[in-house]
């Protein structure tokens, strides 16, 4: 099977830069697109916004410039056919459905999780949501 639009979501972690270089030879040989994903997490901060005004604009910031990072790192590996999304809400869900359907994406490429046993039974990690809701091929990077 050859992708052809393929969704890289990066949080700035060690993890998703790994998924990324990943990403960097699967789009090379298969002459794809890739789409550079971040999902500002906007529950994080939801609540402590009551107190500081400014975390949105913060986390806007830094996605922003994470994403831009990433299409100049792109670039210099030789990638010419670049998107760029930033969006907001649930990574889990954002990624796998809104993110992978807009873009018409045949492979989404993620970081696995650190979170230990306990923590995935509590919350579950992103990349096991973006695996179990995606309708396209999924690679999760260790």
């Amino acid at each position: 099977m050859e992708y052809k639009h393929i969704v890289v979501a990066v949080d700035g972690s060690e993890a998703s830069e790994k998924a990324f270089r990943k990403a960097l030879d699967i789009v090379k040989r298969n002459n794809a697109r890739m789409i550079l994903a971040h999902v500002v997490d906007s529950r994080t901060f939801a609540t402590a916004e009551a107190y500081d005004r400014t975390l949105a604009e913060r986390a806007e910031e830094y996605a922003k410039d994470l994403v831009d990072s990433y299409v100049e790192n792109a670039k210099v590996a030789g990638i010419t056919n670049l998107a760029r999304c930033v969006e907001y809400g649930s990574p889990k869900v954002k990624i796998a459905k809104d993110i992978a359907g807009s873009f018409a994406a045949d492979l989404i490429v993620c970081g696995a999780t650190g979170m230990g046993a306990v923590e995935r039974f509590l919350i579950g990690s992103v990349s096991e949501s973006i695996t179990r809701y995606a309708s396209c091929d999924v690679l999760v990077v260790r």
